[in-house]
């Protein structure tokens, strides 16, 4: 693969709040921990250690055990799991939730994204060992974000009636889209290693969490990947007290609308990922992930008739940890407390919202982890790199928005020149002198002068307009072509890696693709990649 790259910034598709947490501007820094550079995670690493107790990795350790019976492991995840209980060990995160078949492509680059950061930090801090960790969002509940993916512009959908937690969701009616994924898969080694894939993975587990389990096992197991399910008994009491904390305080609630207040006074709008409530919790049992809330000194569960008098809650929280789930403000919390963590990884969206929740972090004597972007990628295959080629359009510039692309094309290969800035140019200095004798006579004349500049620029710039439509016109199998590569790149105007599934790729590339991938993504991401294959 050729390595091509683009500034995030350049791109067009990441918020000015992520572009500048990249370039670290300095009103920034207040909501974040520490910058991701390999220098960062020796601070990161000690602050750590002294508050992750042994007892605490003794219970991760116990429940990965759990969570991992009757499956075949690797053994480099083996022995990372049986790392875990040593104080030198740490995790890097990322998450995701439980989309069907790994849903967008981007999925395999946070994966690839911690496996290759621990070993980056490895190289680095040789007498500490560092795990890579997916945690599955088998919690959610947004069953419509996840029961489909993206095949060669066909949407493969799980139609099903589902309510509460997508991890505990049975598996039934996955026969019907895995028969319409194998006929758009056709013949072949490749695919039929897809078939294979998702057959074992869907059709041979009970619930969606153990069939992903198993997919992404199969995919990165051999890279000591740790797939964690908070989904777990063990785990939720050891975020209990905080929970109770939370709670009688609304420390989530009071700190995170605290810190947005503070992002809304900058001059940029970043505008605000999530907002908190005064509860942040859902109560959760089979079918049901409903909202708890407050009114008054009463608990109850949204949409049900459950209630709780407070000491009611904190026995349900002694007694069954597990019915609490967290929601978006307190999930990362969550994840804090039960791991040895030093890094985050995610999109842009997520960052975004960790970076309200510092003080929250501060306020429950936790340490805030390094975040990271994960790598983002665009492949283009030799065929299209070819195409692009011929149009003599650089790859970078298929990035811009389509009216943007077509304008910059036509205006570069028209025999005819199609900027008027000259003309605008000449006309202002006639009017300049217009100006100064207007000065010289009756100054009332300015306004006349000044309406009719604007007319007659405004007709300059319709005259431009015009022409430019017509030479498109003129030359529209240009502009077919070139529109068209561009789509084949950037489906639905979006980035490939949202829109995109791995099997595409793997239809062609097979087995090695993540071989691929692994070598070409960095471990801590400067750029926006363009890889060639």
């Amino acid at each position: 693969m050729e390595v091509d790259c683009i500034p995030f910034s350049k791109t067009g598709y990441f918020s000015q709040l992520i572009v500048d947490y990249l370039d670290q501007k300095d009103h920034l820094k207040p909501f974040y921990n520490s910058f991701p550079e390999l220098a960062s995670f020796g601070p990161q690493l000690e602050q750590k250690s002294g508050s992750f107790t042994r007892e605490q990795r003794e219970v991760l350790v116990k429940a990965l055990q759990q969570q991992y019976e009757g499956i075949k492991i690797s053994p480099a995840t083996a022995r990372h799991i049986t790392m875990l209980e040593s104080s030198n060990t740490f995790t890097v995160v990322t998450g995701h939730q439980l989309n069907l078949f790994t849903g967008p492509l981007y999925f395999l680059y946070k994966i690839i994204s911690v496996i290759n950061l621990c070993d980056e930090l490895k190289n680095t801090y040789p007498d500490r060992n560092f795990v890579p960790v997916y945690w599955m969002a088998t919690e959610d509940h947004d069953f419509d974000e996840i029961n489909y993916f993206n095949f060669k512009g066909k949407k493969i959908q799980w139609n099903k009636e589902a309510s509460g937690a997508v991890g505990r969701l049975d598996n039934q009616g996955l026969e019907a889209v895995f028969n319409t994924f194998k006929q758009e898969l056709g013949a072949g080694e490749n695919a039929d290693r897809l078939k294979e894939l998702f057959d074992k993975a869907y059709l041979g587990h009970p619930d969606l969490t153990s069939a992903t389990r198993y997919l992404v096992n199969e995919i990165f197991g051999d890279e000591g990947l740790i797939i964690l399910d908070g989904d777990d008994v063990m785990l939720k009491k050891q975020f209990a007290p905080y929970i109770k904390k939370d709670l009688e305080q609304q420390l989530g609630f009071n700190t995170v609308s605290e810190t947005i207040s503070s992002l809304e006074e900058f001059p940029e709008k970043y505008g605000i990922q999530v907002n908190p409530r005064e509860v942040n919790y859902f109560y959760l049992k089979d079918g049901l992930r409903e909202r708890l809330d407050q009114q008054d000194e009463q608990f109850f569960v949204v949409d049900t008739g459950i209630t709780f008098t407070a000491e009611a809650l904190w026995k349900e929280l002694e007694e069954h940890p597990e019915r609490f789930s967290p929601n978006v403000i307190t999930r990362p919390l969550y994840q804090e407390v039960v791991l040895p963590n030093l890094c985050y990884i995610g999109g842009g969206g997520e960052l975004a919202y960790w970076m309200e929740l510092k003080s929250f972090f501060e306020q429950m004597e936790v340490p805030f982890p390094i975040l990271q972007l994960r790598n983002s990628v665009l492949l283009v295959s030799e065929k299209q790199a070819g195409k692009a080629d011929r149009l003599n359009v650089r790859l970078p510039d298929l990035f811009l928005k389509q009216s943007s692309l077509i304008n910059k094309k036509i205006r570069e290969i028209s025999n005819i020149d199609i900027d008027f800035g000259p003309q605008k140019e000449h006309l202002v200095k006639q009017f300049a002198g217009l100006y100064e004798l207007a000065e010289k006579t009756d100054k009332t004349f300015l306004g006349a002068v000044k309406a009719q500049e604007v007319k007659q620029l405004k007709g300059l710039e319709k005259l431009e307009k015009r022409l430019l439509k017509a030479q498109k016109r003129k030359l529209s199998d240009h502009v077919s072509r070139l529109t068209g590569l561009q789509n084949e790149l950037f489906p639905n105007q979006s980035l490939q890696e949202r829109q995109m599934n791995f099997s595409e790729l793997y239809l062609e590339l097979g087995p090695g693709l993540i071989a691929e991938l692994k070598e070409k993504l960095e471990p801590i991401p400067g750029e926006f990649l363009i890889l060639r294959y």
